[in-house]
């Protein structure tokens, strides 16, 4: 585990600048404390900071074959590199090292860039091919880990973070009003953009190719997930979903360093922490908390699950003071502004952790996998909303739209009734609609659009859904975006900032794949989510927590703390025409969202949160990338840089 660098003067052929690598790899110091390296070879350099995890005396990076002709800079872990390391070695290949990485090197030797298919992990790895002067750089098929990435004058530019790229480049960033116009409506920017103006970030299971003077971007993971021949039984799908977890969790465990767990009071860690027992323990488990007097506190949920399940609880407490002072700190090391409360536990129960373990299980995916969230219900049965007579759903939807508030349920029935499959699901992940959000910007900001600018990203996955029903197409389109985008990014970028390593068992490729295969009912039956995820999970946990109501780290907690404490800001921010998002808003139809608010008519607080977010987020990286222009002439700080 680590993070990577690097850059490629792949048309002009002039050597980089040996300062500008280092510069590059010490501004990602934070992701691998233990070891650095680094590879300048005339156009090219590569830097890497290393987390030592798996062959602590015998991973140090970049790496190479006997003969120099291959090299590996390489973020992430590979599970199944033992399994990989026999058939190379079957094959002639002789190795070096017991590093995950060096499978990678005699994979691409063995198969070329169609190495990356064989590999079952989560990786941001640049591979430099010596003979055939070819850099080919990847983000794993889920999405678990990140590459950035810049392309300008002939020049590549990339990194496991946004921090390389910024301190490569003599420029200064700009904001990219496309981006944050996506953001506004999703609450985060969706691959392969980025909040900065030229910065992009690969979606997963896509790849850079640089050779013969050119860049293309390709995609190497084209999985399409086709319906069992025969349809599965209840009870074999579930020992089949069993079966996968199990393997799954033992190889997540490979470890030559202490291991834990990140422990809600849920169903999805608890699982994870029965699996993880089979295995080994007891493990130490730790929860973020913030006091009895909250109703939705979860450290007593957590604690005993842990009991129950025999592990060492670790309990992390949080106030609202040391909330609010650590919030501008966490924001920066987004990179990226993330709208949501969840970000704040994560951050803290990640610094917790690293000081006695380097490696923490996370149980994410699952919610995303077998319809978790209440707009999974919606998808599931809009075809029955869509079946209805038109005039009866005029009515209907004439009448939620008269409802005070209730924003969500309006744009429920508004896109349930899209009839195109990519506008409807694009609908379901808008925080408001395309007009609103558009509407906030100033003319002549954003060029001219159609609102669908997300849909036309997502064309390229359309062949991926051809044999899936209404849900699965949504959730596939979870698993390539709102999940890598939003809630991985900020899970490696809060724990990489501790120098902590989080795995997630529940996306293993094998898992994903088999479950993408069932169809709807088994995720969603008689309302029921996340139906046969549910029926492994009573072969370990007790009654009474399978019953329990879903919190995940207790974020309502942390989402009362963001309303009280930026009661005062919103007003602040969102009045103050100085306030630096109005290099590209309007503040008129800022403020008549926020009055309709506060009035009571609409229910607004998603998208006020995301403007307070975007502001802070402003302010921030004004500081840490130093574009503050001089106030004068009526130009606000920052606002020449985000024009």
């Amino acid at each position: 585990m680590c993070g990577i660098c690097g850059q490629f003067n792949f048309a002009r052929n002039e050597p980089v600048e040996p300062e500008t690598i280092r510069r590059m790899t010490d501004s990602i110091r934070h992701r691998g404390p233990d070891d650095e390296g680094y590879l300048i070879s005339g156009p090219l350099g590569l830097g890497f900071r290393r987390l030592s995890i798996i062959d602590l005396a015998g991973g140090h990076q970049p790496m190479s074959d006997v003969e120099e002709t291959v090299w590996v800079i390489f973020n992430g872990e590979i599970y199944n590199y033992r399994e990989l390391r026999a058939e190379l070695r079957s094959k002639g290949h002789e190795f070096r090292t017991n590093s995950d990485t060096e499978v990678i090197i005699h994979g691409y030797k063995e198969w070329g860039a169609e190495v990356l298919n064989h590999l079952n992990g989560m990786f941001g790895l640049a591979i430099w091919d010596v003979k055939k002067q070819r850099l080919v750089v990847a983000r794993d098929a889920m999405g678990i880990k990140l590459i950035y990435y810049r392309i300008t004058n002939g020049q590549l530019t990339f990194g496991s973070e946004i921090r390389p790229i910024l301190a490569a480049q003599d420029s200064k960033p700009e904001v990219n009003p496309d981006a944050l116009n996506l953001f506004l409506r999703f609450r985060y920017t969706p691959s392969p953009l980025t909040i900065f103006q030229g910065i992009r970030k690969l979606p997963p299971g896509t790849m850079l190719v640089v050779e013969r003077g050119g860049c293309r971007e390709e995609r190497w993971y084209n999985y399409t997930p086709v319906p069992f021949s025969n349809p599965k039984e209840d009870k074999e799908a579930t020992e089949e979903l069993l079966e996968l977890y199990r393997s799954a969790v033992r190889r997540h465990l490979l470890s030559d360093v202490p291991v834990g767990i990140l422990l809600s009071g849920g169903l999805d860690s608890g699982l994870l922490l029965g699996l993880m027992n089979e295995q080994g323990g007891p493990w130490p488990a730790f929860t973020v908390g913030y006091g009895e007097i909250f109703e939705d506190d979860e450290l007593a949920d957590a604690k005993e699950t842990a009991a129950v399940l025999g592990a060492v609880h670790v309990p992390v407490k949080l106030d609202q003071a040391e909330f609010e002072r650590s919030l501008p700190k966490i924001v920066e090391c987004l990179e990226e502004p993330i709208a949501s409360s969840s970000i704040v536990p994560m951050y803290f129960v990640s610094q917790r952790a690293r000081q006695d373990v380097k490696v923490a299980l996370i149980g994410q995916g699952p919610d995303e996998l077998f319809g978790g969230y209440k707009r999974h219900l919606g998808v599931h049965y809009g075809d029955w909303w869509r079946w209805l007579p038109t005039v009866f759903r005029s009515s209907v939807g004439f009448a939620v739209d008269r409802l005070p508030r209730n924003e969500t349920l309006k744009r429920g029935v508004s896109s349930l009734g899209t009839l195109d499959r990519m506008k409807r699901y694009q609908d379901v992940f808008s925080l408001a609609p395309a007009r609103i959000i558009d509407g906030l910007f100033r003319d002549d900001t954003l060029p001219r659009r159609n609102g669908d600018e997300l849909v036309d990203y997502w064309r390229g996955l359309i062949p991926q859904m051809a044999h899936t029903d209404e849900l699965g197409g949504f959730q596939l389109l979870e698993i390539r975006s709102s999940l890598p985008d939003e809630l991985l990014m900020y899970a490696d970028k809060l724990s990489m900032a501790h120098s902590l390593e989080v795995r997630v068992p529940y996306l293993d490729r094998t898992v994903v794949e088999y479950v993408q295969r069932l169809g709807a009912g088994f995720k969603i039956r008689n309302g029921s989510r996340k139906w046969l995820h549910r029926r492994v999970c009573e072969r370990y946990l007790p009654s009474r927590i399978l019953k329990r109501k879903k919190r995940g780290f207790a974020v309502n907690v942390v989402d009362d703390w963001f309303h009280s404490s930026l009661t005062s800001e919103l007003q602040e921010v969102l009045l103050d025409e100085s306030s630096l998002m109005f290099g590209l808003l309007n503040p008129k139809p800022v403020r008549r969202l926020l009055e309709s608010h506060q009035s009571g008519r609409q229910d607004n607080h998603k998208v006020l949160f995301s403007l307070v977010m975007i502001e802070q987020w402003l302010r921030r990286v004004c500081l840490a990338t130093k574009i503050q222009n001089p106030q004068s002439a009526g130009v606000t700080p920052c606002s020449k840089a985000l024009r």
